[in-house]
């Protein structure tokens, strides 16, 4: 019996993999004053960026448990293996929504093969370890082996990536007031990274263009056989930006291998318009 895989949409996956694939996506969602959205499906990402530009302040909140339960019954019902992949908890309380409605679905169906794995990861470095997942199980590769591939890519995803105004950092309290008109009145850009699942600042450059050169070279710092590798970038509203990370990327290391994205109203609604991601593995995997 085939593993199916699920993830939810803070993975930002693009809609092709997806489609092929018949992956199930589960929406967070996303609030402006008193309505509420379904991430991808009743608001798009442009249509976010487009929003915070004018001054819209978004806000945001996990999977219900309810919706989790649906979908986890349907496919109890048809017997299936199931394995979540689920957004970093240190981010969000969606994995906990899925152990709650887990729990919940198994008092009715007791012999419902559900694995829920928390990928302490976020946008296309959560969808790099999904998409890798569906590329396992359509090789053949069994559940254990499958799960096991899949906490050793969450494990050691790295995610390096920029934002275009500290404002909106300081609206999701991740830099202080004075650090954002600081840091506007300056032009100065941080570098910040995912540890542990929780968004850790890293170091601050004054431009775009010494930001992009350093986050190059942190790259090379922290990457391995990045030739080899299917690099993950994702944007916000800015494609011009991912293609000059791309030739770059390409230049340095010789990648020939992408997966390009915007990054989804989720993950945008904290990041804002502008932002700039790399993802990429720092240690091969070598199967037991």
């Amino acid at each position: 019996m085939q593993l199916k895989i699920i993830t939810d949409t803070s993975a930002d996956l693009p809609e092709k993999i997806i489609s092929q694939h018949k992956l199930e996506v589960v929406p967070l969602l996303v609030t402006y004053q008193d309505k509420v959205y379904r991430d991808g499906v009743t608001l798009k990402p442009l249509e976010l960026f487009d929003g915070m530009r004018s001054g819209k302040v978004y806000k945001t909140s996990q999977v219900p448990i309810g919706d989790f339960k649906e979908i986890f019954t349907r496919y109890a019902r048809e017997k299936l293996e199931c394995l979540y992949i689920a957004f970093s908890s240190a981010l969000s309380g969606t994995y906990q929504s899925a152990i709650l409605a887990r729990e919940q679905v198994l008092e009715e169906y007791p012999d419902f093969q559900l694995e829920i794995i928390d990928s302490k990861c976020a946008s296309i470095g959560q969808g790099l370890v999904v998409y890798h997942a569906l590329q396992l199980v359509q090789s053949g590769m069994n559940r254990a082996e499958v799960i096991e591939a899949v906490k050793f890519q969450a494990r050691h995803m790295e995610h390096i990536f920029t934002v275009d105004d500290l404002e909106y950092l300081y609206r999701g309290g991740r830099v202080s007031r004075t650090a954002a008109l600081i840091g506007g009145l300056l032009n100065i850009k941080p570098i910040l990274n995912v540890e542990e699942g929780k968004l850790i600042p890293l170091e601050k450059k004054r431009g775009r263009k010494l930001v992009l050169k350093r986050m190059i070279e942190i790259m090379e710092e922290r990457g391995v056989a990045l030739s080899e590798q299917l690099v993950g970038i994702s944007h916000a509203d800015d494609p011009e930006g991912a293609e000059v990370l791309k030739g770059m990327i390409k230049e340095r290391f010789g990648v020939s291998d992408f997966l390009i994205n915007t990054i989804g109203s989720v993950i945008g609604a904290h990041t804002g318009p502008g932002t700039l991601a790399i993802y990429f593995l720092n240690q091969e995997y070598s199967p037991k």
